[in-house]
């Protein structure tokens, strides 16, 4: 199976349940903290391969969920400052295996790039405590790994 970087909000549940997914079915899970950095736009970049600008953000950010931030209205070298500055706007997981990336937990494209069954226990991307809006205080860990 596969060894799987993945880049987390320590403390965040549906990271916890989507490396829980990813062990249960044989990968080596190395979580690392997405808050911890250093990022640059040339390490984040490849993450988002060719999806829309907006989908390569957090939109439970509180900052997204404010309306301070629109993805939406942002170009690509704008939206990779704003999360350089402020990594709580980047979509999650990040995850690399050898020289693939990608951003976020679609269950089949999973399934499809290091074998996962296809749906059987309905993880994604969504958070678990919406109302804490996923830049909760105190979830963050002192784990200081980076790209």
């Amino acid at each position: 199976m596969a060894k799987v970087e993945f880049y987390e909000k320590p403390g965040c549940a549906g990271n916890a349940r989507q490396k829980a997914l990813l062990a249960e079915f044989g990968h080596e899970v190395d979580a690392r903290n997405l808050l911890a950095g250093p990022w640059t736009p040339q390490t984040l970049r490849p993450f988002f391969g060719a999806k829309p600008v907006a989908e390569w953000f957090n939109r439970a950010s509180p900052r997204v969920k404010s309306g301070e931030i629109d993805p939406d209205a942002l170009g690509p070298e704008e939206a990779l400052a704003a999360m350089v500055a402020d990594p709580l706007l980047i979509r999650r997981p990040l995850m690399r295996v050898g020289g693939r990336c990608e951003a976020g937990f679609d269950q089949d494209l999973v399934a499809a790039w290091i074998g996962l069954p296809s749906r059987p226990h309905g993880v994604n991307e969504a958070c678990v405590r919406p109302s804490a809006g996923c830049g909760a205080p105190g979830a963050d860990a002192k784990r200081n790994d980076g790209p």
